[in-house]
């Protein structure tokens, strides 16, 4: 009778062990968040300069999610010269974030990234629209709603049809659900429609400079703000447009020496060596 019942509190310890074990190894992966990336064309996709895996690419499986955290996701096309597309995404605990890219050359590359953040209240939802270019149209359920940065509270929590259109871009149109609980955002990036509207960019030709060691550096006697951006940084490109190469990103609130300026675009010196073009809508004159 003894050893029978050693036997089955031995059984009942080991079942409880696998038990809590596999608890536990579940506990640890639900901490997780699931990240998707699909391209055109194919693309090898880089997590804070780690190669993760080629497009289409889901890191859904439970010992495959990736911890909570603001992350660089760089996704680079395959066989290409297609240029490489770089952004900042952040992953959340226990909800998939989505990066979609077309890759396209003089200014036909688009894309998105869909993302959801737990809020504090549970009982309501957030829904944010961020483009590039900014200031564009907001369509939900064919209803306009405003212009990008677009932010409201409490939208219906169903499956809803989200259209972002800007003269002189092709439309995108994107298919999202709102859920209690969770702010969701779109980061929109469109692409020019040369048979649309004409919408005002500044030619390419004046691109910057790299100013070689030992010449004359120029001496600029005005400097810009740069200014809060949906982001957090603000993108520096080689020439005055949104098809020109991006060298580099700089911090809002830091002022830096204007050399230059478009239409709709300042040259600034980013280093003691280099200059490069920003959208002036986030730059203020010192």
């Amino acid at each position: 009778m003894k050893k029978i019942a050693l036997v089955f509190i031995i059984s009942f310890i080991l079942a409880l062990s696998i038990f809590l074990g596999v608890q536990y190894y579940v506990n640890i992966h639900s901490e997780k968040g699931a990240l998707q990336v699909t391209s055109s064309p194919e693309s090898k996709v880089y997590i804070n300069g780690s190669y993760i895996g080629q497009t289409p690419l889901c890191k859904c499986q439970a010992t495959d999610m990736i911890a909570p955290g603001d992350y660089t996701i760089r996704v680079v096309p395959v066989g290409s010269s297609l240029q490489t597309f770089q952004e900042k995404i952040t992953i959340s605990q226990g909800v998939l974030t989505v990066v979609d890219r077309k890759f396209g050359s003089n200014g036909q590359s688009e894309g998105s990234i869909i993302s959801l953040t737990p809020l504090e209240d549970k009982t309501i939802s957030q829904l944010v629209v961020v483009s590039f270019p900014q200031g564009a149209k907001v369509t939900l359920d064919d209803q306009d709603i405003g212009t990008t940065p677009f932010s409201t509270n409490n939208p219906t929590e169903s499956d809803h049809d989200l259209k972002v259109s800007k003269d002189g871009y092709n439309e995108k149109e994107i298919r999202i659900r709102t859920p209690l609980g969770y702010k969701l955002t779109i980061v929109a990036y469109l692409s020019t429609n040369p048979t649309g509207l004409a919408f005002p960019t500044a030619s390419s030709s004046a691109s910057p400079t790299t100013i070689p060691p030992g010449s004359p550096t120029p001496s600029p006697t005005q400097s810009v703000l740069i200014l809060q951006t949906p982001t957090g940084y603000l993108r520096v490109r080689e020439g005055p447009s949104l098809s020109a190469s991006e060298v580099g990103e700089v911090t809002p609130g830091k002022a830096y020496p204007l050399i230059s300026q478009e239409s709709g675009w300042d040259e600034i010196m980013v280093n003691s060596g280099t200059t490069g073009w920003i959208s002036s809508q986030y730059a203020q004159a010192e």
